[in-house]
């Protein structure tokens, strides 16, 4: 009888110890430890690290067999990254514990589930022994960057592809289940999520052909701490460029900023097109739009005085015009008319609509009167009435130094 139940003990040990990667593979949470009140222990489980991605790379030289798998932790305290050697006890099954080549997951790109034991390196990446490989069905793709926007059923991130390295710019809208995680792996709310936060998130596989593209997260690693204070600036029109100093008019940036800034730009001035690729100083020119970025620390003088720090140069051209603004029976109230090159002849002619985002500026910084007599330079909207004058919106007006001694037309 004592035989026949120690074989029945050891036969049921070799099972429990044969079913662990099958359980892990299924990513159950193993019960916590529980003691029956009596000082006995039941249901104590074993628990197997485990990172959940892709093989990044693989080695096979006289060292060894290693994979890189890049992705996420199964558990907040596993690894995202890990080096782990393939050795003869490392077993390579499906979610069915059926065997699956090495060379194909790496061929076909396939997700896998590494489990590996507790004994890893302190080194970046850590380095350990693969104890199973699971091909995951599912496929994804993952982005490290910054939260841009933050919508109802979602966030906009802007960032690199933490696979291909490539930049990118994602709408991802949350599954039903997602994950949000803080850095230290705790749970929380979508609503905790802000403009600015640095986020790694894993998404697809369905990806819209969209722009910027779509898909759909349901795991997302936030640092709320991460929040950055953008830079003031101005969003604007280089009005002018004398040597290393650029002029810019417009509107602050919703950060902080002026509207009319004098900025010096040298080899530390980062120039750039609206996506990202670098340009030469001979990119900013007068009449281009920009969005201009500097510290906050200017001259107190008028018009304010400081360094750039980047010039985003844009691809949207402007409209100018030049005159003297006109007395007629053609315009109506808040707008004006302008007498394009002062000539006098009406085939040239404009009407501005003038509005509360409509700057202003003039020589001393005070408000002036658009008045007749007034010279003045404007850059208005694209969109214009084809009647005769045509009228359209203006966004910048430059009052011209001498406009006070003009007189009435």
């Amino acid at each position: 009888m004592m035989k026949k139940m120690h074989k029945a003990l050891a036969t049921t040990a070799i099972l429990a110890m044969t079913a662990v990667p099958i359980a892990a593979s299924a990513q159950n949470v193993p019960p916590a430890t529980i003691h029956n009140g009596q000082g006995a222990i039941v249901n104590q489980v074993k628990v197997v690290p485990g990172t959940m991605g892709l093989i990044t790379n693989f080695v096979n030289d006289k060292s060894g067999k290693f994979i890189t798998v890049t992705g996420r932790g199964l558990a907040p305290t596993d690894q995202s990254e890990i080096i782990l050697a393939i050795t003869k006890d490392t077993k390579i099954i499906d979610a069915k514990g059926k065997k699956v080549p090495l060379k194909k997951i790496i061929d076909e790109n396939k997700i896998v589930k590494a489990f590996y034991g507790p004994n890893i390196t302190k080194s970046l990446p850590a380095r350990g022994t693969a104890l199973t490989l699971v091909v995951q069905d599912q496929s994804f793709t993952g982005i490290d960057g910054t939260v841009t926007e933050v919508r109802d059923t979602g966030i906009v991130v802007k960032g690199t592809n933490i696979y291909s390295s490539h930049d990118e710019e994602i709408v991802l809208h949350f599954a039903d289940k997602a994950q949000i995680l803080g850095t230290d792996g705790t749970a929380i709310e979508a609503s905790a999520i802000k403009p600015g936060m640095s986020v790694k998130a894993f998404y697809g596989p369905a990806v819209t052909a969209s722009l910027p593209p779509q898909s759909t997260t349901n795991y997302i690693v936030v640092d709320t701490e991460s929040v950055k204070k953008e830079a003031p600036g101005t969003n604007g029109i280089i009005t002018n460029v004398s040597d290393s100093i650029i002029t810019v008019i417009g509107n602050p940036l919703e950060q902080g900023g002026v509207n009319y800034v004098f900025l010096t730009v040298d080899e530390d001035t980062q120039i750039v097109d609206e996506d990202g690729n670098a340009l030469k100083p001979d990119a900013l020119k007068a009449d281009i739009r920009v969005d201009a970025y500097y510290g906050e620390v200017m001259t107190m003088i008028y018009p304010a005085r400081t360094h750039a720090d980047k010039i985003v140069v844009k691809a949207e051209e402007t409209n100018k015009v030049e005159g003297t603004i006109a007395d007629t029976d053609r315009e109506a109230k808040d707008q004006i008319y302008v007498d394009v090159a002062s000539d006098k002849s009406v085939d040239n002619d404009v009407v501005l609509n003038i509005s509360e985002d409509t700057q202003v500026i003039t020589p001393d910084g005070l408000e002036s009167e658009l008045k007749p007599g007034t010279k003045i330079v404007a850059y208005h909207s694209s969109i214009m009435t084809r009647s005769l004058p045509p009228i359209t919106n203006a966004e910048i007006i430059i009052v011209a130094p001498d406009d006070n001694a003009a007189e009435s037309k």
